[in-house]
């Protein structure tokens, strides 16, 4: 049996047009501008190169993986790859066109350097949408928090000791709606403010609500093995199972803190070795909430507390990356073992 030729498809892929370059094993290939079409995309595919193997890859981005979906629909052999992971050569890094790009992930792609990312199902990549919205969230709360502080600091007014701290208690939020200022325009500035902070504050609560009701319904098995463990509470859990989704998929502890951020930077040549602290390549959010989850966890879990102090007297920020890549390799043991955590057991 004659194996058929290959083709391979490099996309440029942005919201109003895609850049194309289609190479074979024998010819460098073509580049073209289409409609962000995936079926104009197999219409020309099928008039033009109607008994190749397709190979098709474009870079993650903010076009998601609708395309991708298509593609594999079709037959093709797709590949969604990080952006980090196409080579460049010398002049290549200082030049940078569409054009360009279609043509290098092409050339990747028929050089066989290139890795598809984890494509989440459509269920969990909708369930990191609200994920990601609460965090969206997040960053207004604080934004308009600090608005309302910068406001009170502009006009030269003090807080009262007891709420000076961040917690903004209801006596606080009922203290900034009787505040009066000389004039009235000031007054309507933080009226203004104080309706969007409760806004906001309703918004955060309801989105996290559903989205640990979502979570329990759906992944009770592994919401709730991750909830044993101490330092990871509802909405770190949430974040675990909508972001890195089904754990079992890493092999090993090492796997999943590469893929986190949770390794170090080395830089080596000839006898001489230097680590840059943690590497830049990182799930920036996943990392960060597990840094927090750490700090909950030594205030809460012998086991932890022991492994902190083991460690004091080193830097307090290296100390708390050592805490949350254990914490990280006993989240991987307790889905993996599919066994709860429990409380101050050696694990």
């Amino acid at each position: 049996m004659t194996a058929l030729p290959k083709l391979y498809i490099g996309i440029d892929i942005h919201k109003r047009s895609w850049k194309v370059h289609c190479a074979t094993e024998l010819f460098t290939g073509k580049t073209f501008s289409m409609s962000p079409d995936p079926e104009q995309l197999q219409r020309y595919v099928l008039k033009h190169f109607s008994d190749y193997e397709v190979n098709v890859a474009y870079e993650a981005g903010c076009c998601g993986y609708y395309a991708h979906r298509c593609f594999e629909g079709y037959g093709w052999t797709s590949l969604v790859v990080n952006p980090a992971d196409i080579h460049r050569k010398g002049k290549e890094r200082h030049t940078k066109t569409d054009k360009i790009d279609a043509q290098l992930i092409s050339r990747e792609l028929k050089d066989g350097r290139l890795d598809s990312i984890e494509v989440p199902d459509m269920e969990r990549e909708q369930l990191r949408s609200l994920f990601r919205r609460r965090n969206d969230l997040v960053k207004d709360f604080r934004r308009v928090k600090s608005y309302i502080k910068m406001q009170l600091l502009y006009f030269g007014i003090k807080e009262p000791e007891e709420f000076d701290n961040d917690h903004w208690s209801h006596k606080y939020r009922q203290w900034l709606d009787d505040l009066v200022f000389k004039h009235p325009t000031a007054k309507a500035a933080l009226e203004s403010r104080m309706r969007f902070f409760r806004f906001v504050d309703q918004e955060l609560r309801d989105v996290s609500t559903q989205l640990r009701r979502y979570c329990k319904t759906h992944y009770k098995k592994d919401y709730m093995l991750l909830r044993s463990i101490p330092g990871i509470g509802g909405i770190v859990a949430c974040g675990i199972l909508c972001e890195l989704g089904d754990l079992r998929r890493f092999n090993t502890v090492k796997h999943l803190a590469g893929y986190v951020g949770l390794v170090p930077s080395v830089h080596q040549s000839g006898g001489n070795q230097k680590t840059m602290g943690m590497t830049p390549r990182a799930h920036r959010l996943i990392r960060s909430y597990f840094v927090e989850a750490s700090w909950q966890a030594i205030r809460t879990d012998p086991v932890m507390q022991a492994y902190y102090r083991k460690h004091m007297g080193k830097n307090v920020k290296s100390i708390i990356v050592k805490v949350a890549r254990k914490l990280l390799s006993r989240t991987l043991a307790v889905i993996k073992t599919e066994t709860p955590y429990v409380v101050g057991v050696l694990q």
